[in-house]
Protein backbone atom coordinates (compact mmCIF):
# COMPACT_ATOMS: atom_id res chain seq x y z
CA UNK A 1 0.00 0.00 0.00
CA UNK A 2 2.63 2.58 1.02
CA UNK A 3 4.55 1.86 -2.36
CA UNK A 4 1.34 3.10 -4.37
CA UNK A 5 0.85 6.26 -2.59
CA UNK A 6 4.57 7.08 -2.28
CA UNK A 7 4.24 9.48 -5.12
CA UNK A 8 1.00 10.45 -5.11
CA UNK A 9 0.33 14.14 -5.62
CA UNK A 10 -3.19 13.64 -4.04
CA UNK A 11 -2.46 15.80 -0.77
CA UNK A 12 -5.23 13.79 1.40
CA UNK A 13 -4.35 10.72 -0.16
CA UNK A 14 -0.60 11.35 1.12
CA UNK A 15 -1.65 12.49 4.86
CA UNK A 16 -3.59 9.76 5.76
CA UNK A 17 -2.01 7.16 4.59
CA UNK A 18 -4.69 5.03 2.62
CA UNK A 19 -6.03 4.62 -1.24
CA UNK A 20 -9.10 7.46 -1.93
CA UNK A 21 -11.10 3.83 -2.08
CA UNK A 22 -10.79 3.42 1.52
CA UNK A 23 -11.56 7.22 2.76
CA UNK A 24 -14.14 7.16 5.70
CA UNK A 25 -16.22 9.89 6.81
CA UNK A 26 -14.26 10.19 9.93
CA UNK A 27 -11.17 10.11 7.58
CA UNK A 28 -12.75 13.69 5.60
CA UNK A 29 -13.55 15.03 9.04
CA UNK A 30 -10.05 14.40 10.34
CA UNK A 31 -8.69 16.16 7.52
CA UNK A 32 -10.37 19.14 7.57
CA UNK A 33 -9.47 19.50 11.27
CA UNK A 34 -5.90 19.16 10.85
CA UNK A 35 -5.39 20.90 8.00
CA UNK A 36 -7.44 24.08 8.85
CA UNK A 37 -10.09 23.58 5.83
CA UNK A 38 -12.45 26.25 5.93
CA UNK A 39 -14.83 25.43 3.22
CA UNK A 40 -16.62 21.85 2.14
CA UNK A 41 -17.95 21.43 -1.61
CA UNK A 42 -20.28 19.35 -3.33
CA UNK A 43 -19.82 18.72 -6.97
CA UNK A 44 -22.07 16.74 -9.30
CA UNK A 45 -22.85 16.66 -13.07
CA UNK A 46 -25.70 17.91 -14.12
CA UNK A 47 -26.96 17.10 -18.05
CA UNK A 48 -25.20 20.28 -19.76
CA UNK A 49 -22.11 17.63 -18.92
CA UNK A 50 -20.86 20.06 -16.58
CA UNK A 51 -19.98 19.82 -12.66
CA UNK A 52 -22.58 21.96 -10.58
CA UNK A 53 -21.00 23.21 -7.51
CA UNK A 54 -22.58 23.72 -3.81
CA UNK A 55 -20.46 25.42 -0.70
CA UNK A 56 -20.79 24.82 2.93
CA UNK A 57 -18.60 26.57 5.23
CA UNK A 58 -17.08 24.70 7.78
CA UNK A 59 -17.87 26.00 11.44
CA UNK A 60 -19.32 23.38 13.17
CA UNK A 61 -18.66 20.11 13.48
CA UNK A 62 -21.93 18.80 14.10
CA UNK A 63 -23.25 20.41 10.65
CA UNK A 64 -20.16 18.98 9.33
CA UNK A 65 -21.37 15.01 10.16
CA UNK A 66 -24.52 16.23 9.31
CA UNK A 67 -24.02 17.44 5.71
CA UNK A 68 -21.40 14.19 5.07
CA UNK A 69 -23.90 11.57 6.02
CA UNK A 70 -27.34 12.99 4.70
CA UNK A 71 -25.96 15.35 2.02
CA UNK A 72 -28.51 18.18 0.96
CA UNK A 73 -31.05 18.86 -1.25
CA UNK A 74 -30.85 20.35 -4.62
CA UNK A 75 -33.17 21.31 -7.74
CA UNK A 76 -33.91 18.44 -9.74
CA UNK A 77 -35.61 19.98 -12.39
CA UNK A 78 -32.62 23.06 -13.02
CA UNK A 79 -30.17 19.92 -13.46
CA UNK A 80 -32.21 17.62 -16.10
CA UNK A 81 -34.73 18.77 -18.37
CA UNK A 82 -36.39 15.20 -18.01
CA UNK A 83 -37.48 16.27 -14.41
CA UNK A 84 -40.45 18.08 -13.84
CA UNK A 85 -40.64 20.92 -11.35
CA UNK A 86 -43.47 19.25 -9.47
CA UNK A 87 -41.54 16.69 -8.34
CA UNK A 88 -37.75 17.68 -8.58
CA UNK A 89 -35.95 17.71 -5.23
CA UNK A 90 -33.23 15.30 -4.82
CA UNK A 91 -30.40 14.28 -2.47
CA UNK A 92 -26.78 14.69 -3.31
CA UNK A 93 -24.66 12.66 -1.00
CA UNK A 94 -20.86 12.82 -1.19
CA UNK A 95 -18.48 10.08 -2.44
CA UNK A 96 -15.80 10.24 0.06
CA UNK A 97 -12.99 8.54 -2.56
CA UNK A 98 -13.54 11.26 -4.78
CA UNK A 99 -12.53 13.78 -2.31
CA UNK A 100 -9.63 16.59 -3.03
CA UNK A 101 -8.26 19.69 -1.79
CA UNK A 102 -9.27 22.46 -4.15
CA UNK A 103 -5.92 23.91 -6.09
CA UNK A 104 -7.97 26.86 -7.06
CA UNK A 105 -9.73 28.07 -4.10
CA UNK A 106 -8.47 31.53 -2.34
CA UNK A 107 -9.11 29.69 0.98
CA UNK A 108 -8.73 26.31 2.02
CA UNK A 109 -11.48 24.03 0.36
CA UNK A 110 -12.18 20.18 0.22
CA UNK A 111 -14.14 18.91 -2.59
CA UNK A 112 -15.84 15.82 -3.48
CA UNK A 113 -18.36 14.65 -6.15
CA UNK A 114 -21.45 13.19 -5.14
CA UNK A 115 -24.62 11.18 -6.13
CA UNK A 116 -28.35 12.18 -6.64
CA UNK A 117 -30.95 9.87 -4.54
CA UNK A 118 -34.28 10.18 -5.18
CA UNK A 119 -37.38 11.43 -2.51
CA UNK A 120 -37.14 7.19 -1.43
CA UNK A 121 -33.52 7.47 -0.48
CA UNK A 122 -32.62 5.17 -4.09
CA UNK A 123 -30.19 6.52 -6.14
CA UNK A 124 -31.95 8.25 -9.13
CA UNK A 125 -32.22 5.87 -12.50
CA UNK A 126 -31.11 8.65 -14.66
CA UNK A 127 -28.31 10.38 -12.95
CA UNK A 128 -25.29 10.23 -15.24
CA UNK A 129 -23.22 8.55 -12.70
CA UNK A 130 -25.59 5.97 -11.54
CA UNK A 131 -26.44 4.82 -15.15
CA UNK A 132 -22.77 4.21 -15.70
CA UNK A 133 -22.59 2.19 -12.42
CA UNK A 134 -25.32 0.23 -13.75
CA UNK A 135 -23.82 -0.18 -16.72
CA UNK A 136 -20.55 -1.60 -15.31
CA UNK A 137 -22.74 -4.08 -13.42
CA UNK A 138 -24.91 -5.64 -15.89
CA UNK A 139 -21.45 -5.82 -18.25
CA UNK A 140 -19.59 -7.87 -15.28
CA UNK A 141 -22.69 -9.77 -14.72
CA UNK A 142 -23.15 -10.69 -18.36
CA UNK A 143 -19.06 -11.33 -18.61
CA UNK A 144 -17.17 -11.88 -15.31
CA UNK A 145 -14.90 -9.06 -16.51
CA UNK A 146 -14.56 -5.53 -15.71
CA UNK A 147 -14.79 -2.11 -17.65
CA UNK A 148 -12.03 -0.27 -17.73
CA UNK A 149 -11.81 2.76 -19.85
CA UNK A 150 -9.89 6.07 -20.13
CA UNK A 151 -9.94 9.23 -22.01
CA UNK A 152 -8.17 11.65 -23.99
CA UNK A 153 -8.85 15.01 -23.55
CA UNK A 154 -7.81 17.53 -26.90
CA UNK A 155 -8.64 21.25 -26.23
CA UNK A 156 -7.70 24.24 -28.05
CA UNK A 157 -5.82 26.66 -26.00
CA UNK A 158 -6.25 30.70 -27.30
CA UNK A 159 -3.64 33.32 -26.18
CA UNK A 160 -1.86 35.98 -27.34
CA UNK A 161 0.50 35.34 -30.04
CA UNK A 162 3.89 36.70 -29.65
CA UNK A 163 5.07 36.86 -33.12
CA UNK A 164 8.49 34.42 -32.52
CA UNK A 165 8.90 30.96 -33.04
CA UNK A 166 6.32 30.44 -34.94
CA UNK A 167 5.12 26.83 -35.35
CA UNK A 168 4.06 25.11 -38.84
CA UNK A 169 0.56 25.28 -39.30
CA UNK A 170 -1.19 21.72 -38.55
CA UNK A 171 1.76 20.32 -37.71
CA UNK A 172 1.76 20.70 -33.82
CA UNK A 173 2.00 16.89 -32.39
CA UNK A 174 4.44 16.59 -29.74
CA UNK A 175 5.44 20.14 -30.21
CA UNK A 176 8.16 21.22 -28.16
CA UNK A 177 9.23 24.93 -26.65
CA UNK A 178 9.38 27.69 -28.36
CA UNK A 179 7.87 26.55 -30.94
CA UNK A 180 4.67 24.95 -29.00
CA UNK A 181 3.63 28.42 -26.65
CA UNK A 182 1.48 26.68 -24.16
CA UNK A 183 3.33 23.63 -22.71
CA UNK A 184 4.01 24.80 -19.50
CA UNK A 185 0.21 25.54 -19.42
CA UNK A 186 -0.43 22.13 -20.21
CA UNK A 187 1.91 20.95 -17.62
CA UNK A 188 0.14 23.27 -14.48
CA UNK A 189 -3.20 21.47 -15.69
CA UNK A 190 -1.97 18.36 -15.29
CA UNK A 191 -0.63 19.08 -11.73
CA UNK A 192 -3.67 20.14 -10.68
CA UNK A 193 -5.56 17.29 -12.53
CA UNK A 194 -3.48 14.96 -10.11
CA UNK A 195 -3.63 17.00 -6.79
CA UNK A 196 -7.45 16.19 -7.27
CA UNK A 197 -7.02 13.03 -7.91
CA UNK A 198 -6.33 12.52 -11.81
CA UNK A 199 -4.49 9.35 -12.98
CA UNK A 200 -2.85 10.71 -16.01
CA UNK A 201 -0.88 9.12 -18.81
CA UNK A 202 0.85 11.69 -20.15
CA UNK A 203 0.21 14.86 -21.84
CA UNK A 204 1.12 16.99 -25.50
CA UNK A 205 1.15 19.55 -27.68
CA UNK A 206 -1.20 18.08 -30.05
CA UNK A 207 -1.40 18.44 -34.45
CA UNK A 208 -3.65 21.93 -34.46
CA UNK A 209 -2.86 25.50 -34.39
CA UNK A 210 -3.42 28.35 -35.80
CA UNK A 211 -3.11 32.17 -35.78
CA UNK A 212 -6.15 34.46 -36.10
CA UNK A 213 -6.15 38.04 -35.78
CA UNK A 214 -3.62 38.70 -32.92
CA UNK A 215 -4.67 35.26 -30.89
CA UNK A 216 -2.75 32.11 -31.60
CA UNK A 217 -4.86 28.62 -31.03
CA UNK A 218 -2.80 25.50 -29.79
CA UNK A 219 -4.83 22.29 -29.62
CA UNK A 220 -3.42 20.01 -26.74
CA UNK A 221 -4.07 16.70 -25.11
CA UNK A 222 -4.38 15.07 -21.79
CA UNK A 223 -4.19 11.28 -21.80
CA UNK A 224 -5.29 8.89 -18.88
CA UNK A 225 -4.46 5.84 -17.59
CA UNK A 226 -6.91 3.27 -17.44
CA UNK A 227 -9.05 2.44 -14.62
CA UNK A 228 -12.45 1.45 -14.16
CA UNK A 229 -14.97 3.16 -15.99
CA UNK A 230 -16.68 4.91 -13.51
CA UNK A 231 -13.25 6.38 -11.78
CA UNK A 232 -12.16 7.40 -16.08
CA UNK A 233 -15.85 9.45 -15.57
CA UNK A 234 -15.13 11.06 -12.40
CA UNK A 235 -11.69 11.96 -13.53
CA UNK A 236 -12.49 13.25 -17.25
CA UNK A 237 -15.31 15.58 -15.69
CA UNK A 238 -12.53 16.82 -12.95
CA UNK A 239 -9.79 17.61 -15.61
CA UNK A 240 -12.35 19.54 -17.94
CA UNK A 241 -12.97 21.52 -14.65
CA UNK A 242 -9.08 21.56 -13.87
CA UNK A 243 -8.27 23.22 -17.21
CA UNK A 244 -10.68 25.53 -17.64
CA UNK A 245 -10.42 27.05 -13.88
CA UNK A 246 -6.10 27.09 -14.59
CA UNK A 247 -6.87 28.82 -17.87
CA UNK A 248 -8.67 31.31 -16.21
CA UNK A 249 -6.22 31.96 -13.58
CA UNK A 250 -3.91 32.72 -16.40
CA UNK A 251 -5.71 34.90 -18.01
CA UNK A 252 -6.14 32.79 -21.35
CA UNK A 253 -8.96 30.79 -23.28
CA UNK A 254 -9.64 27.13 -23.62
CA UNK A 255 -12.72 25.50 -25.43
CA UNK A 256 -13.28 21.84 -26.11
CA UNK A 257 -15.59 22.51 -28.53
CA UNK A 258 -15.06 19.44 -31.71
CA UNK A 259 -14.60 21.78 -34.34
CA UNK A 260 -13.76 25.71 -34.17
CA UNK A 261 -12.24 26.14 -38.06
CA UNK A 262 -12.69 24.47 -41.13
CA UNK A 263 -10.01 23.38 -42.43
CA UNK A 264 -8.13 22.82 -39.02
CA UNK A 265 -7.40 19.59 -37.01
CA UNK A 266 -11.13 19.23 -34.81
CA UNK A 267 -11.20 17.92 -30.97
CA UNK A 268 -12.08 14.82 -29.84
CA UNK A 269 -12.51 12.58 -26.73
CA UNK A 270 -10.98 9.44 -28.16
CA UNK A 271 -12.04 6.70 -25.19
CA UNK A 272 -9.53 3.61 -24.96
CA UNK A 273 -11.17 0.33 -23.17
CA UNK A 274 -9.67 -2.58 -21.96
CA UNK A 275 -11.52 -6.08 -20.21
CA UNK A 276 -10.42 -6.97 -17.24
CA UNK A 277 -10.75 -10.87 -15.76
CA UNK A 278 -11.97 -11.23 -12.54
CA UNK A 279 -8.33 -11.71 -11.15
CA UNK A 280 -6.98 -8.41 -12.87
CA UNK A 281 -5.54 -10.26 -15.62
CA UNK A 282 -6.13 -8.42 -19.33
CA UNK A 283 -8.49 -10.30 -21.54
CA UNK A 284 -7.11 -8.45 -24.31
CA UNK A 285 -4.49 -10.70 -25.76
CA UNK A 286 -4.37 -14.51 -26.30
CA UNK A 287 -1.22 -15.57 -25.28
CA UNK A 288 0.84 -15.29 -28.88
CA UNK A 289 0.16 -11.88 -28.56
CA UNK A 290 -2.93 -11.56 -31.18
CA UNK A 291 -6.50 -9.68 -30.37
CA UNK A 292 -8.48 -12.78 -28.48
CA UNK A 293 -11.97 -13.59 -29.11
CA UNK A 294 -13.33 -11.27 -26.08
CA UNK A 295 -11.72 -7.85 -27.45
CA UNK A 296 -13.32 -8.53 -31.02
CA UNK A 297 -16.63 -9.83 -29.66
CA UNK A 298 -16.33 -6.55 -27.42
CA UNK A 299 -15.70 -4.87 -30.88
CA UNK A 300 -18.54 -5.88 -32.61
CA UNK A 301 -21.01 -4.64 -30.06
CA UNK A 302 -19.45 -1.25 -30.39
CA UNK A 303 -20.04 -1.59 -34.39
CA UNK A 304 -23.38 -2.86 -34.31
CA UNK A 305 -24.34 0.15 -31.76
CA UNK A 306 -22.12 2.47 -33.30
CA UNK A 307 -24.50 4.53 -34.74
CA UNK A 308 -26.62 5.20 -31.49
CA UNK A 309 -23.54 5.92 -29.90
CA UNK A 310 -23.23 8.90 -31.28
CA UNK A 311 -26.46 10.31 -29.69
CA UNK A 312 -24.40 10.49 -26.34
CA UNK A 313 -20.86 11.17 -28.05
CA UNK A 314 -21.64 13.63 -30.43
CA UNK A 315 -24.66 16.10 -29.34
CA UNK A 316 -24.62 19.28 -31.06
CA UNK A 317 -24.36 20.34 -34.37
CA UNK A 318 -20.34 21.24 -34.36
CA UNK A 319 -19.83 17.67 -33.57
CA UNK A 320 -20.63 16.56 -37.31
CA UNK A 321 -18.28 19.24 -38.68
CA UNK A 322 -15.54 17.06 -36.79
CA UNK A 323 -16.48 13.43 -38.52
CA UNK A 324 -15.63 14.24 -42.43
CA UNK A 325 -12.92 12.76 -44.38
CA UNK A 326 -8.84 13.69 -44.16
CA UNK A 327 -9.52 14.82 -40.71
CA UNK A 328 -8.25 11.97 -38.76
CA UNK A 329 -12.04 11.39 -37.33
CA UNK A 330 -14.32 8.85 -38.37
CA UNK A 331 -16.94 8.74 -41.27
CA UNK A 332 -17.43 4.95 -41.29
CA UNK A 333 -18.78 1.96 -39.18
CA UNK A 334 -15.38 -0.08 -39.23
CA UNK A 335 -12.26 -1.13 -37.06
CA UNK A 336 -8.56 -2.07 -37.62
CA UNK A 337 -4.79 -2.43 -36.20
CA UNK A 338 -3.14 0.95 -35.85
CA UNK A 339 -5.31 2.63 -38.53
CA UNK A 340 -6.65 6.12 -37.89
CA UNK A 341 -9.06 6.34 -40.67
CA UNK A 342 -11.18 3.84 -38.71
CA UNK A 343 -13.78 4.14 -35.93
CA UNK A 344 -12.41 1.67 -33.52
CA UNK A 345 -8.79 1.67 -33.43
CA UNK A 346 -6.41 -1.57 -31.95
CA UNK A 347 -3.27 0.68 -30.90
CA UNK A 348 0.22 -0.82 -30.80
CA UNK A 349 0.39 -3.22 -27.79
CA UNK A 350 3.93 -4.10 -27.06
CA UNK A 351 3.13 -7.64 -28.58
CA UNK A 352 6.74 -8.24 -30.57
CA UNK A 353 7.91 -9.73 -27.61
CA UNK A 354 11.16 -7.82 -27.89
CA UNK A 355 12.99 -6.59 -24.78
CA UNK A 356 12.89 -2.97 -26.38
CA UNK A 357 14.84 -2.13 -22.76
CA UNK A 358 17.44 -3.94 -23.19
CA UNK A 359 18.41 -3.07 -26.71
CA UNK A 360 17.74 0.61 -25.97
CA UNK A 361 20.12 0.83 -22.33
CA UNK A 362 21.58 -2.65 -22.36
CA UNK A 363 21.04 -5.76 -21.02
CA UNK A 364 21.32 -4.70 -17.12
CA UNK A 365 18.54 -2.80 -18.03
CA UNK A 366 16.13 -5.59 -19.67
CA UNK A 367 12.07 -5.89 -18.96
CA UNK A 368 11.28 -5.76 -15.36
CA UNK A 369 9.96 -9.36 -14.80
CA UNK A 370 6.67 -7.65 -12.85
CA UNK A 371 5.75 -5.77 -15.71
CA UNK A 372 3.42 -7.31 -17.59
CA UNK A 373 3.03 -5.62 -21.95
CA UNK A 374 0.03 -7.33 -22.04
CA UNK A 375 -1.97 -5.07 -19.28
CA UNK A 376 -1.15 -1.88 -21.91
CA UNK A 377 -3.48 -3.37 -24.67
CA UNK A 378 -6.75 -1.29 -25.32
CA UNK A 379 -9.03 -0.51 -28.39
CA UNK A 380 -10.03 2.86 -28.99
CA UNK A 381 -13.10 4.55 -30.42
CA UNK A 382 -12.52 7.63 -31.82
CA UNK A 383 -15.82 8.84 -32.50
CA UNK A 384 -16.88 10.78 -29.34
CA UNK A 385 -15.85 14.93 -28.27
CA UNK A 386 -16.58 16.43 -25.22
CA UNK A 387 -20.00 17.61 -25.96
CA UNK A 388 -20.86 14.58 -24.71
CA UNK A 389 -21.59 13.90 -20.95
CA UNK A 390 -19.76 11.92 -19.97
CA UNK A 391 -21.15 9.53 -17.60
CA UNK A 392 -23.57 8.32 -20.53
CA UNK A 393 -21.39 8.27 -23.20
CA UNK A 394 -19.53 5.68 -20.75
CA UNK A 395 -22.55 3.69 -20.08
CA UNK A 396 -23.82 3.62 -24.00
CA UNK A 397 -19.98 1.98 -24.16
CA UNK A 398 -20.69 -0.56 -21.58
CA UNK A 399 -23.40 -0.90 -22.50
CA UNK A 400 -22.41 -1.67 -26.29
CA UNK A 401 -19.63 -3.99 -25.37
CA UNK A 402 -22.15 -5.92 -23.19
CA UNK A 403 -24.39 -6.35 -26.09
CA UNK A 404 -21.35 -7.75 -28.28
CA UNK A 405 -21.28 -10.60 -25.79
CA UNK A 406 -25.21 -11.24 -26.29
CA UNK A 407 -25.21 -11.32 -29.98
CA UNK A 408 -25.77 -14.13 -32.21
CA UNK A 409 -22.81 -13.67 -34.85
CA UNK A 410 -20.39 -11.38 -33.03
CA UNK A 411 -17.13 -12.96 -34.41
CA UNK A 412 -18.70 -12.82 -37.69
CA UNK A 413 -19.50 -9.32 -37.41
CA UNK A 414 -16.12 -8.09 -36.35
CA UNK A 415 -14.66 -9.69 -39.27
CA UNK A 416 -17.07 -8.07 -41.66
CA UNK A 417 -16.36 -4.46 -40.44
CA UNK A 418 -12.46 -4.79 -40.49
CA UNK A 419 -10.07 -3.24 -42.87
CA UNK A 420 -6.54 -2.83 -42.74
CA UNK A 421 -6.06 0.17 -45.31
CA UNK A 422 -7.61 4.20 -44.76
CA UNK A 423 -10.54 4.14 -45.89
CA UNK A 424 -10.14 7.66 -47.11
CA UNK A 425 -7.72 6.88 -49.83
CA UNK A 426 -9.33 7.42 -53.01
CA UNK A 427 -7.87 4.06 -54.14
CA UNK A 428 -9.95 2.15 -51.49
CA UNK A 429 -13.17 4.09 -52.26
CA UNK A 430 -14.53 0.25 -53.50
CA UNK A 431 -14.12 -0.78 -49.82
CA UNK A 432 -15.73 2.68 -47.88
CA UNK A 433 -18.70 2.65 -49.42
CA UNK A 434 -20.18 -1.15 -48.51
CA UNK A 435 -19.08 0.14 -45.02
CA UNK A 436 -21.88 1.65 -42.94
CA UNK A 437 -22.09 5.23 -42.02
CA UNK A 438 -21.82 7.27 -39.07
CA UNK A 439 -25.11 9.84 -38.21
CA UNK A 440 -24.29 12.82 -40.07
CA UNK A 441 -26.00 15.38 -37.77
CA UNK A 442 -27.77 15.97 -34.60
CA UNK A 443 -31.10 14.42 -35.80
CA UNK A 444 -29.71 11.38 -37.50
CA UNK A 445 -28.08 10.73 -33.92
CA UNK A 446 -31.57 10.59 -32.51
CA UNK A 447 -33.01 8.43 -34.76
CA UNK A 448 -30.11 5.55 -34.54
CA UNK A 449 -30.76 5.95 -30.89
CA UNK A 450 -34.71 5.55 -30.70
CA UNK A 451 -34.25 2.72 -33.13
CA UNK A 452 -31.82 0.87 -30.84
CA UNK A 453 -33.59 1.85 -27.98
CA UNK A 454 -34.28 -1.65 -26.70
CA UNK A 455 -30.61 -2.43 -26.07
CA UNK A 456 -29.82 0.42 -24.10
CA UNK A 457 -33.17 -0.02 -21.72
CA UNK A 458 -31.99 -3.83 -21.44
CA UNK A 459 -31.26 -5.16 -17.74
CA UNK A 460 -32.64 -1.47 -16.64
CA UNK A 461 -29.46 -0.03 -17.71
CA UNK A 462 -31.34 3.52 -19.44
CA UNK A 463 -34.74 4.63 -18.18
CA UNK A 464 -36.75 4.86 -21.67
CA UNK A 465 -37.61 8.42 -20.65
CA UNK A 466 -34.26 9.16 -20.63
CA UNK A 467 -33.54 8.31 -24.09
CA UNK A 468 -36.51 10.20 -25.39
CA UNK A 469 -35.22 13.48 -23.64
CA UNK A 470 -31.96 12.67 -25.16
CA UNK A 471 -33.51 12.18 -28.34
CA UNK A 472 -35.64 15.33 -27.99
CA UNK A 473 -32.57 17.47 -27.22
CA UNK A 474 -30.74 16.51 -30.12
CA UNK A 475 -33.86 16.98 -32.36
CA UNK A 476 -34.18 20.38 -31.39
CA UNK A 477 -30.98 21.57 -33.43
CA UNK A 478 -31.84 23.15 -36.76
CA UNK A 479 -30.70 20.68 -38.92
CA UNK A 480 -30.96 22.94 -42.17
CA UNK A 481 -28.94 25.52 -40.46
CA UNK A 482 -26.19 23.37 -39.81
CA UNK A 483 -25.98 21.86 -43.47
CA UNK A 484 -26.26 25.36 -45.14
CA UNK A 485 -23.17 26.13 -42.55
CA UNK A 486 -20.92 23.45 -43.93
CA UNK A 487 -20.99 26.16 -46.94
CA UNK A 488 -21.33 29.66 -45.54
CA UNK A 489 -18.38 31.09 -42.98
CA UNK A 490 -20.47 33.63 -41.50
CA UNK A 491 -23.41 30.77 -40.40
CA UNK A 492 -20.20 28.44 -39.05
CA UNK A 493 -18.79 30.87 -37.45
CA UNK A 494 -22.21 31.65 -35.72
CA UNK A 495 -22.89 28.24 -34.75
CA UNK A 496 -19.01 27.60 -33.70
CA UNK A 497 -19.58 30.86 -31.16
CA UNK A 498 -22.69 29.74 -29.84
CA UNK A 499 -21.09 25.89 -28.68
CA UNK A 500 -17.58 27.60 -28.40
CA UNK A 501 -17.57 26.01 -24.52
CA UNK A 502 -19.74 23.08 -24.50
CA UNK A 503 -19.74 20.24 -22.31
Amino acid sequence: MQNTLELTKNPIASYLGKEPAAFTRADIIRYIRDKGIEMVNFMYPAADGRLKTLNFVVNDLAYLETILTLGERVDGSSLFPYISAGSSDLYVVPRYRTAFVDPFAPIGTLSMLCSYFDKDGKPLESAPDHLLDKACTEFTKATGMYFHAMGELEYYVIGTDPGLYPAVDQRGYHESAPFAKFNDFRVRCMRAIAQCGGKIKYGHSEVGNFTLGDKIYEQNEIEFLPVDARDAADQLMLAKWAIRNQAMAEGLDVTFAPKIIVGKAGSGLHVHMRLVNADGSSAMLNADGTLSDKARTAIAGLMDLAAAITAFGNTNPTSYFRLVPHQEAPTNICWGDRNRSVLVRVPLGWTSQRDMCATANGSANALDGNTDPRQKQTFEIRSADCSAEIYSLLAALAVAIRHGFEMNDALGCAERHYVDIDIHKAENAGRQVTLPTLPVSCAQSADALLARADVFEAHGVFPAAMLEAQAKMLRSYDSDEAAKALHDPDLMAALVSRYFYCG
